[in-house]
């Protein structure tokens, strides 16, 4: 038999084990949440997607960021305007309030998304003004008329391919049309280097494509806000 010491050692190693696994199994679960609602973002579906877009489009930092960004376009009341990945409609209904007498469409590949954006632009896309769809960046829809502006707000994380995106969108936009690349970085522990960095990542991307006459304004938000502005030649 196992005298008291062997067997109070054996319990304190069981014990220390059970312990790990259980921290083990905490950690697990927080990883797969936290990717989970990462996911959300992303791709907003189903119950948590609708509380994902009602949180996006609460949030003051949120509203802020996108009203900027539209102001910063330049958007005439005749433009023709493109949004990637409109989420819950606040960029769209702040463009459609500038492009008075032209059009503003946008493409989100989110099925919650575009229900929230259709009712917050209600009365806009029963006058014609707002023209909302869902589809991928990957896989732009056919438009009858080239795009005068294009705006993306933090959603150039999420694309596959952001060299082919900026090649098509190009592609899709009059001479002289003007790209605002938006980006406020989420990841933990984001700072203004971060923020600058990705700045210079956006614009580096523009110029590749062949997007000229690239210039940036911040908005002082935390972390800051970059938008990386780019005109087609």
């Amino acid at each position: 038999m196992r005298g008291p010491l062997v067997a109070g050692r054996v319990v304190r190693r069981q014990g220390r084990k059970a312990l790990k696994r259980e921290l083990t199994e905490v950690m697990d679960r927080k990883q797969k949440l936290a990717l989970a609602i990462g996911s959300q973002f992303r791709q907003p579906r189903g119950f948590a997607g609708w509380l994902v877009g009602w949180e996006m489009a609460l949030r003051s930092s949120n509203r802020q960021r996108n009203v900027w960004a539209v102001g910063l376009l330049g958007v005439e009341p005749t433009d023709h305007v493109l949004e990637i990945g409109f989420g819950p409609g606040i960029a769209i209904r702040a463009l459609s309030r500038r492009a008075t007498h032209g059009l503003v469409c946008g493409v989100d590949h989110s099925t919650v998304m575009v229900r929230r954006a259709t009712r917050r632009n209600a009365v806009a896309l029963r006058a014609g003004r707002v023209d909302l769809r869902l589809a991928s960046v990957e896989q732009l829809p056919t438009f009858a008329e080239p795009f005068d502006k294009v705006l993306a707000v933090n959603t150039m994380g999420m694309w596959r391919e952001p060299e082919a995106v900026f090649q098509a969108l190009r592609r899709l936009m009059r001479p002289r049309g003007r790209i605002a690349i938006v980006s406020q970085p989420r990841c933990p522990g984001a700072t203004a280097e971060t923020t600058v960095a990705a700045g210079r990542e956006r614009a580096a991307r523009l110029t590749a494509a062949g997007f000229t006459r690239i210039r940036s304004d911040t908005l002082a938000l935390k972390p800051p806000v970059i938008c990386v502005l780019g005109e087609v030649p």
